[in-house]
């Protein structure tokens, strides 16, 4: 069972949190790693809003996709920048978690296609994203979660 926000006064509404997802840069995947502890990695990633749906990639091995293959079982917290309003001493800040199901891509044309988007949001140039893709074709390792819950927060710290 995924719990309940407890400060909901705060909640940001949906749309709010998939904007703060839409253009966030990174954020941090958490998994359950060895011996039931968590393993939480910083990666870069897009949001699929049409899917809901998050992807990543990453190497083809290693602790986070072997955690992912063992349980899919997934928390992604990411949030945006810091600001500060005239006249006041505390920041605001907003944040979302997402809960959900993430599945180790098989098939390479959709890893081809989750890592071209995710390409297209970090590089200035098709061209470049291109050049990129072809240079690690095979070698990449697409990720795919599926949100089951999105919640998300303005934190402002009085």
């Amino acid at each position: 069972m995924i719990r309940s926000m407890r400060r909901f006064k705060q909640a940001l509404p949906l749309d709010a949190c998939k904007e703060v997802l839409k253009n966030g840069r990174r954020g941090v995947l958490s998994v359950i790693g060895d011996d039931g502890y968590p393993y939480g990695v910083p990666i870069n990633y897009v949001y699929d809003e049409k899917e809901n749906a998050l992807y990543f990639h990453g190497a083809k091995e290693g602790h986070k996709i072997d955690a992912i293959k063992k349980s899919g079982k997934v928390c992604f917290t990411v949030f945006d920048e810091d600001y500060k309003e005239d006249g006041d001493w505390a920041y605001y800040v907003k944040s979302v978690i997402v809960f959900g199901r993430a599945k180790v891509v098989e098939d390479e044309k959709e890893t081809l296609r989750m890592t071209r988007l995710i390409g297209l949001k970090y590089y200035p140039t098709v061209k470049e994203v291109d050049a990129i893709l072809e240079r690690t074709r095979g070698r990449v390792q697409g990720v795919r979660v599926d949100v089951e819950k999105m919640t998300g927060k303005l934190v402002h710290e009085k």
